[in-house]
């Protein structure tokens, strides 16, 4: 039987009802008791929210748990390329694939069916066909990665789950969470449950720790704090894991960065801390074997490769506040040591986003900042006024009309022998482009 295309359906409840965020649980909670609440019945969830490394986060416990030879169900938000990306589907023991088009379909019209047109957001929408999804198919396990905040974001609707994690938090995302660390943590930290073991990773402001901590004290939920109770760091080009447990000398992580030896720590803590028994080759395997797209990503080939300089290093990063800027930044000096190359950025950010911010750690790292539109939302900051963020970070700077052009005026200007370092960057919108213009989206 021929369904619509996905694509088409949620353009059409796009026009219906417009994009944007209005946190709020009684119109998903309405929607999925009509449904016959499917999320009572999806496998069992690891629930995780946060400011930065979410995704990265869920992608190392999902490779580690399928290495392990589990059935695993994932949900991530935004996505890159296709919205399939947000709904990941255990296919066997150890395996998972994108929901491909007619189930996707039939999810979506179901949904919409039920929904008869009430007042609703989008992601509610896309939230309550994770649940259809989810509980339509065998698994043992359930990452569910919150979408906005944690308290009134859709996911928030699930029975207690095994545990709840709570990545790195910082300011983003105000205009719906709160201006101050402390509103935007007490948000976050709405996902935690009474009873419910609660991980957090490395924080870096003891006003998060604090709500947190009330936030678990109210819910009578045991917490494991990154630093105090398992810690993770790099040692000898090796990852060191250790708790109270014992200590596990392992590879660093396929996912480049001290970010993600930290966001490593919080995967394995999580994990160990619903009771799974997973040898140490197993967890090893897990780190080596992850993907998570748009991360510090590496293009090797693809058009976008050919259009630059020949010899270059392409790279693509969608972290896009300051936090996310300071890690990109970091790996780039890193990178820097180990081969001294030029680096250009090519940049777009949304206009909820502090330009500034993210832009202040590259400002003895960048030759040049290259600003351009961003073409699949409306919601960028224009290219003119982003450029002059830059400017006043400490950047060279220029406004250009498209990624493509970028690229084509690095490659008519250089003349060193020494071929340049090109970060695309400041936007996962952006990094989605740039991958589907070379011709590499997310499989």
């Amino acid at each position: 039987m021929a369904y619509e295309q996905p694509e088409d359906i949620i353009a059409r409840l796009t026009m219906t009802f417009p994009p944007g965020y209005d946190l709020s649980l009684d119109r998903i909670k309405t929607l999925l008791e009509k449904l016959g609440n499917p999320e009572c019945d999806i496998p069992p969830v690891i629930h995780v929210a946060g400011t930065n490394g979410k995704g990265s986060t869920v992608a190392l416990m999902r490779s580690i748990l399928e290495a392990a030879g589990y059935a695993v169900h994932v949900h991530t938000s935004p996505h890159l390329c296709r919205y399939h990306e947000r709904f990941r589907i255990a296919t066997a023991k150890g395996h998972s694939a994108y929901v491909n088009d007619d189930r996707l379909s039939q999810a979506l019209l179901r949904v919409e069916r039920v929904n008869n047109g009430q007042d609703i957001t989008v992601f509610e929408l896309l939230t309550a066909v994770t649940f259809v999804l989810f509980s339509s198919n065998p698994a043992d396990y359930t990452l569910l990665e919150v979408g906005l905040g944690g308290r009134l974001d859709a996911t928030n609707v699930i029975p207690p789950p095994l545990m709840s994690v709570i990545t790195p938090i910082g300011l983003d995302h105000q205009g719906f969470l709160g201006d101050t660390i402390e509103q935007i943590a007490a948000e976050k930290a709405g996902i935690i449950k009474q009873g419910v073991p609660v991980c957090v990773g490395d924080q870096y402001d003891n006003r998060v720790r604090d709500m947190i901590d009330f936030a678990a004290a109210r819910a009578n939920a045991p917490v494991f704090y990154q630093g105090q109770d398992f810690q993770s760091f790099q040692e000898n080009g090796r990852l060191v894991y250790q708790d109270e447990e014992g200590l596990m000398d392992l590879r660093l992580p396929r996912l480049q960065g001290q970010h993600q030896i930290i966001n490593a720590g919080l995967a394995i803590a999580a994990l160990r801390k619903i009771g799974l028994d997973l040898p140490h080759k197993i967890i090893d395997k897990g780190l080596q074997n992850v993907v998570w797209p748009g991360r510090m990503q590496q293009l090797k080939e693809g058009h976008l490769v050919k259009q630059a300089p020949d010899g270059s290093e392409l790279w693509l990063d969608g972290g896009h506040n300051p936090h996310a800027g300071r890690a990109i930044a970091s790996l780039m000096a890193d990178l820097h040591e180990q081969s001294d190359r030029p680096l250009f950025l090519i940049s777009a950010l949304l206009n909820t986003k502090d330009p500034s911010g993210y832009f202040e750690p590259f400002s003895d790292l960048a030759r040049h900042c290259f600003t351009v539109p961003l073409t699949n939302t409306e919601n960028g900051i224009a290219p003119e006024d982003l450029f002059k963020s830059a400017l006043a970070a400490g950047l060279s700077s220029e406004p250009v009309d498209s990624l493509e052009d970028a690229l084509l005026m690095i490659k008519e200007s250089w003349l060193s022998d020494i071929p340049p370092r090109i970060l695309i960057c400041g936007s996962l919108y952006l990094v989605g482009e740039a991958l589907l213009l070379n011709g590499t989206p997310p499989k």
